[in-house]
């Protein structure tokens, strides 16, 4: 059976929400972040070297990194898939296919950057420090977000706002595995950046993803998706 090694208001909550669309048993284990780092336990490093979540074990195999166990899920058990899942993953050499595979490799390749970079500066005024020091640190983390990390996170939002007005999931009108993919990348970006309010297109994509019953059984079974600062 598959267990997936799940890290509290991680990017893991996707592999769940794929594993309740597939309806394919599975055992899952929570780990809860250190209160102080925020950080994966080191429990997990025996689970995997790196110690990250998302990892799943399935028999003797290990499989950690989003991408590669959304892959490997969808190969390994997707292909008798029906329905509005029939599409998981599109024929080779169709735009449906070359679709998926930007966005299965734009979520961590570039969006997640600079969405967990924001986290950090948002987080790093709020951590204990010398009094004196408080307003340099709100100050310097201030700056670098308007003039580094803001403009590249409403680059990307305006980008999938355009995107999603012609295309009602990330690689056309059926649900694949970029969605999956780009479900927590979505969550996070609209928890964080200021115009979110703005995307009425993503907003609906979120909508539409949440509404799915087996999404609301993964975040039943998980937990919360996104940290907050």
């Amino acid at each position: 059976m598959i267990t997936v090694h799940h890290l509290e208001t991680s990017r893991s909550q996707r592999v769940l929400w794929l594993l309740e669309e597939l309806g394919v048993p599975y055992e899952l284990k929570i780990y809860q972040r250190d209160k102080a780092t925020k950080l994966a336990p080191p429990e997990l490093k025996k689970i995997h070297p790196l110690g990250k979540s998302p990892v799943i074990t399935d028999g003797k195999e290990v499989i950690a990194e989003s991408g590669a166990i959304i892959e490997y899920l969808v190969e390994t058990y997707g292909a008798q898939a029906s329905g509005d899942l029939a599409h998981l993953q599109p024929a080779p050499r169709t735009p449906e296919y070359r679709q998926c595979r930007f966005w299965m490799h734009y979520a961590e390749g570039s969006l997640m950057n600079w969405l967990v970079m924001k986290l950090v500066f948002m987080t790093i005024p709020t951590q204990p420090m010398p009094f004196f020091v408080k307003p340099i640190a709100k100050a310097l983390c201030g700056t670098v977000q308007e003039k580094l990390i803001d403009p590249n996170v409403n680059t990307a939002l305006d980008f999938m706002e355009q995107h999603l007005g012609t295309h009602r999931w990330f690689a056309g009108e059926h649900l694949t595995m970029a969605d999956f993919q780009m479900s927590f990348a979505v969550e996070a970006a609209l928890s964080r950046a200021s115009k979110a309010g703005a995307c009425p297109y993503l907003l609906a994509y979120k909508q539409r993803m949440e509404a799915r019953p087996a999404y609301q059984r993964g975040i039943a079974k998980g937990g919360p998706v996104v940290m907050s600062a």
